[in-house]
């Protein structure tokens, strides 16, 4: 998929939201595609997410619905690429109720990819979440592993995963789908583990941690998510997997103590709490294969969080 002269169009759907915001600005200051960015604008998105890159001469905003597939139909059919970050995406909230996950997650990537067929694009990039293997104890996932989603919103992603892979097989849409590890960086909403330890430590608040804190996730910082997702886009084979990790892996209670430490605040903030049902112990990817793309993480997770804390504080 390599850029031809004149200049290629990205569709970047959920572009107003946490990693799609991130993949606009990176794309726009590290390409010459074009982007037109779709966002529903839900509570997770925001146009304040795209800043200076709202008016930006090769990029146009959209609010509305991958559901919408009138719209879609006629974004898809004027551009090249399609890139779907659009999800519901906070697995506490599809424990609390999976209908919109269901709906967004599952039939939203249907009629993207639905579009994407119809119009021939060039490539549709399907992005996904680690989550969708389930959780390991000692191993790490690679792309061939069977998936076992245990809440309701990896479910619905390794459903969409499926979708998509199907639209590869039946109908040769070109399609690539990338796995990444826990993100975290700017413009991700203070919902999530990393801006909500950082906002409430230095508001002096208790410091909520699931369980025993054990669990282990593994981190990447955004921008290194978006490089690797790019590099799929431009270098990656069709139908193939990609898993974006980084060998960090890190107790939530490490987390908090890193984040306490950066911050400056007391270890004495730290509360446990009931762990929620289902919590996956740990997340672990084997990155072997974007690798051989070339790519690998340039953040390390302190660098990455003194970026973040900054960037809430």
């Amino acid at each position: 998929m390599s850029m031809i002269s004149h200049n290629k169009s990205i569709l970047v759907t959920g572009g107003a939201g946490f990693i799609g915001s991130n993949f606009v600005h990176y794309v726009l200051e590290h390409s010459e595609y074009d982007v037109v960015t779709l966002d529903a604008l839900t509570y997770a998105g925001s146009e304040d997410n795209l800043g200076e890159k709202l008016t930006h001469p090769r990029h146009r905003f959209i609010e509305g619905d991958i559901r919408d597939s009138s719209l879609v139909d006629t974004l898809v059919s004027d551009v090249d690429i399609v890139v779907n970050f659009a999800a519901e995406s906070h697995v506490d909230r599809s424990i609390d109720g999976s209908e919109p996950f269901v709906s967004t997650n599952v039939q939203g990537t249907q009629v993207l990819l639905d579009a994407a067929v119809e119009y021939g694009i060039d490539g549709f990039v399907q992005i996904s979440t680690d989550e969708v293997y389930g959780q390991t104890l000692e191993d790490d996932f690679t792309e061939d592993d069977h998936l076992n989603p245990r809440n309701p919103y990896s479910a619905t992603k390794a459903g969409a995963d499926l979708l998509a892979q199907s639209y590869y097989t039946t109908y040769d849409l070109p399609v690539l789908i990338t796995r990444s590890s826990n993100n975290f960086g700017p413009r991700q909403h203070t919902e999530k583990l990393i801006p909500k330890l950082i906002t409430r430590a230095a508001a002096g608040k208790s410091l909520p941690i699931y369980g025993d804190g054990k669990h282990v996730r593994e981190w990447i910082y955004v921008e290194d998510n978006c490089r690797a997702i790019m590099s799929v886009l431009e270098n990656g084979e069709p139908g193939e997997i990609y898993n974006i990790g980084t060998e960090c892996d890190l107790q939530n209670i490490e987390v908090a103590k890193k984040v306490l430490d950066t911050v400056g605040a007391s270890e004495e903030l730290i509360k446990f709490v009931e762990d929620r049902p289902g919590h996956d112990r740990r997340y672990a990817l084997n990155s072997t294969k974007i690798s051989e793309l070339g790519w690998s993480p340039q953040w390390s997770f302190e660098d990455g969080l003194k970026r973040a804390v900054e960037y809430y504080l």
